[in-house]
């Protein structure tokens, strides 16, 4: 029978994610954690965008709030906080990360998120994706305090550039993530999500918002050259992928929403081994 690390591990693979690719780089210990860390987040982002009442979705995040309390207390009960219980104090992984990314897929949960303000927005990155950051890189074994400037950063971009990717499937769920700030700031002003997504001033807003994930990922790159470079190796090929990604999407200049922007196969490999091995 297979134990809780291996059943994470199994499911991970069966997901089909590129994610199980990436992370079989890394040595065991490591991997397994990551694989930990990436089935908790997509259990919790399963509860925010699933078809079920607030109150439903309101009270099994509740209970992963009560299930970090027994994983800390070392009395986990479900089989990725099993999972969890290892490189939780072998890599000194934190309580307030789980807690953090639990209070980001609550955001979405509770309320349908629409044209939040900059300062809301920059808080939700930071709970869905930089604390997921400030996890990995933990996982990865980068020691340095510097490496949670990383996860800031990284985070951010990473974040940021699914919602420039994602407007026509998020508006799909009944969300916006473009900033209230950077709409009205281009004369955007109609509450409708059509209108918006239909203005002709639409990409102006889009560029602003690639402008400062652009500045997040210099900064992380720059905060990367201060942490030793094999555990930054996964952190390097996911910004060089993403980085491909907005670049993609700053050409095409939001044109046509439903057009699918993403970065071949081919470069995605090649950006692996030239961040990951040279």
């Amino acid at each position: 029978m297979m134990d809780a690390t291996q059943q994470i591990a199994a499911q991970v693979k069966a997901s089909g994610t590129s994610f199980y690719s990436a992370m079989r780089l890394l040595p065991p210990a490591r991997r397994d954690a990551m694989f930990a860390i990436y089935a908790f987040c997509r259990e919790v982002d399963d509860i925010a965008d699933e078809e079920a009442p607030q109150t439903e979705k309101q009270q099994r995040l509740a209970e992963w709030r009560a299930e970090i309390d027994r994983l800390y207390a070392g009395q986990p009960t479900g089989t990725i906080s099993q999972a969890l219980l290892t490189p939780m104090r072998e890599f000194k992984l934190r309580r307030e990360d789980f807690l953090a990314v639990i209070d980001g897929m609550e955001m979405d949960a509770t309320d349908t998120i629409q044209a939040p303000d900059m300062a809301t927005l920059d808080l939700y990155c930071d709970r869905v994706a930089s604390a997921v950051g400030r996890l990995s890189v933990r996982a990865f074994g980068a020691t340095e305090a510097v490496a949670d400037d990383v996860a800031y950063h990284l985070g951010r971009a990473l974040q940021l550039t699914n919602i420039l990717r994602d407007i026509e499937e998020d508006a799909g769920r009944g969300r916006l993530y473009l900033p209230h700030d950077l709409l009205a700031k281009h004369g955007i002003v109609s509450g409708d999500l059509a209108v918006i997504r239909q203005h002709p001033n639409l990409p102006r807003v889009c560029r602003d918002l690639a402008a400062r994930a652009k500045d997040h990922f210099a900064k992380a790159d720059a905060a990367m050259r201060q942490c030793a470079k094999e555990p930054m190796r996964p952190a390097r090929i996911m910004g060089a992928v993403y980085g491909a990604l907005l670049d993609k999407l700053i050409a095409w200049d939001w044109r046509d929403l439903t057009t699918e922007i993403k970065v071949p196969k081919w470069r995605k490999i090649w950006l692996a081994i030239r961040y990951g091995f040279l």
